[in-house]
């Protein structure tokens, strides 16, 4: 008897009230986000309790989730307030929060009832004892360690039925679930509690320290040799979807807040085009290139697959000379469209000007390019470059386009 595949959530981050309407417009069924106290990410576009229930409006307008990452390891008087601050959320209408540490677990649970409780990967689970017993403690959903195999997964759906929530796209933490104290050490910024320079993507080098003289390095003496960093590469799970589904992993966690528009568009479009490829034919389901390409257009860092399927090796870090650069930039939001006259209205995001060729994209895979053939500014005046940060600019199109299409450009 064949096993009843789910269809999988894809799980966008939203680091602004912008993003979360970006992702879930590109095809995200789920977003998280951070509120304004108990995240690890402080430097993101914080959700004040009005964004939040703008966010939920729109969410459930186009039968979507919020969730909010409440994720923080908790010192003495840090969970002051977390009661109410639960209780706030339940009553906006959020889905979820996603919790890792015990006492703000319990607190949610005791004072915000109703509120589902998702474990954070912060809180490394890796096996399934440990998932039965925070399914036991009351938690619908554990999102898993990024430092599971793909065998355990499977191990792990045999022996439980709690949600399963896994990362498959972004930045990888060089820490254990992302337990960090360098950003404590070299910048006195708690990783932990919201506050990471991410010191592992500086750059180190090594050197030699003589009792007496000048100190000398002993990786870039005479050569072009790039500094050592910490640094891991990212992970795309693009091209193992059915590995994943088979497997019975619930939710796709795409990384991210504080990533830009340009990014959960594009990465939020492939997902949920391979998911929907994928559930409507599984016996001739195929990776399409076109995907892999398209993440590409947005990979900050070179692209592996973690730890799902080996160990990571040197070839999973960071060091030397870039083994591939990104091509494109992110240059326009389209605003409108005019059908009659197929002059389009954009908003600047990035420097273009006339003859630039650029392409177009937009939900369900929608792509098409062009060369910019003329413009005007709000003005009416001609102009034969955008230079200017978040300026309008009309533009002749070839195609039509959408309120909320991308623009970008090769560098």
């Amino acid at each position: 008897m064949k096993k009843e595949l789910i269809r999988p959530e894809v799980l966008a981050p939203a680091g602004t009230l912008e993003k979360l309407k970006t992702a879930i417009h590109y095809g995200a069924d789920a977003v998280y986000i951070g509120g304004e106290a108990y995240g690890l990410r402080s430097r993101a576009g914080n959700f004040t309790y009005d964004e939040m229930r703008e966010g939920v409006a729109y969410a459930k307008e186009h039968q979507a989730k919020v969730y909010v990452a409440a994720n923080m390891v908790t010192h003495e008087g840090d969970a002051a307030g977390a009661g109410a601050f639960f209780r706030e959320l339940r009553d906006i209408g959020i889905s979820a929060v996603i919790v890792s540490d015990p006492a703000l677990i319990e607190i949610c649970i005791t004072d915000a009832p109703g509120l589902p409780v998702h474990l954070s990967t912060q809180a490394s689970a890796t096996n399934y004892e440990t998932l039965n017993y925070w399914q036991d403690e009351g938690l619908e959903r554990v999102v898993l360690a990024r430092e599971v195999s793909m065998e355990e997964i499977a191990k792990m759906r045999e022996n439980t039925d709690v949600e399963i929530e896994a990362f498959i796209h972004g930045a990888m933490c060089i820490s254990y679930s992302g337990r960090c104290v360098l950003s404590n050490h070299m910048s006195k910024r708690d990783a932990n509690r919201g506050g990471c320079s991410q010191s592992c993507r500086w750059k180190y080098d090594l050197f030699d320290l003589p009792m007496a003289g000048e100190r000398r390095s002993l990786t870039s003496q005479g050569t072009e040799v790039e500094p050592f960093s910490m640094s891991s590469v990212d992970m795309a799970m693009i091209e193992h979807i059915p590995d994943l589904i088979q497997n019975g992993v619930n939710s796709f966690k795409i990384e991210g807040r504080m990533k830009s528009i340009h990014y959960v568009s594009t990465v939020s479009n492939v997902y949920k085009a391979a998911v929907d490829s994928y559930m409507a034919d599984p016996e001739n389901y195929i990776c399409k290139q076109e995907w892999i390409d398209e993440l590409w257009k947005v990979a900050q860092r070179e692209l592996a697959s973690g730890f799902y399927y080996q160990r990571p090796s040197e070839n999973e870090q960071l060091f030397g000379p870039r083994r591939k650069i990104p091509v494109y930039a992110f240059v326009g939001q389209v605003l409108a469209y005019d059908e009659q006259t197929k002059i389009a209205t954009v908003q600047q995001r990035n420097a273009f000007s006339v003859e630039d060729e650029v392409e177009f994209y937009g939900p369900g895979f929608k792509h098409f390019s062009q060369i910019i053939t003329s413009m005007r500014n709000e003005d009416n005046e001609v102009i034969d470059r955008a230079p200017n940060a978040m300026m309008t600019v009309y533009m002749p199109v070839s195609q039509p386009v959408s309120p909320g299409d991308m623009i970008r450009k090769k560098k």
